[in-house]
Formats: C-alpha cells, sequence, structure tokens
C-alpha cells in the first residue's frame, strides 16, 4: 500500500510528517530520514490495529 506523506519543518528545527488519509497518524523526528523512518512505523502500527 502507498500513503501520501507530509513532511514539514517546526519553527524548532524538527520535521513533522503526518498521513492525511489515517487520522491521528503523526510522528516527528530530528531529520527527515529520521522523521521519514517514524511515519512509516507509525502507518505499520496504526494499520496492526
Amino acid at each position: 500500500m502507498n500513503f501520501k506523506i507530509i513532511l514539514e519543518k517546526g519553527d524548532d528545527g524538527y520535521f513533522t510528517a503526518h498521513c492525511q488519509s489515517l487520522k491521528s497518524c503523526w510522528t516527528q523526528g530530528k531529520t527527515k530520514d529520521q522523521a521519514l523512518s517514524n511515519i512509516k512505523e507509525a502507518i505499520e502500527l496504526f494499520l496492526e490495529c
């Protein structure tokens, strides 16, 4: 499955990532790569339920 991910840089320097099609599926990371890795894990956990 493919999901559209929105990645934004916050004022604090951290990156936030969320998936619009999965409500409440948000995460953050210090780098883009970390935020993307975290959102992949968040999606997997979200879909387990």
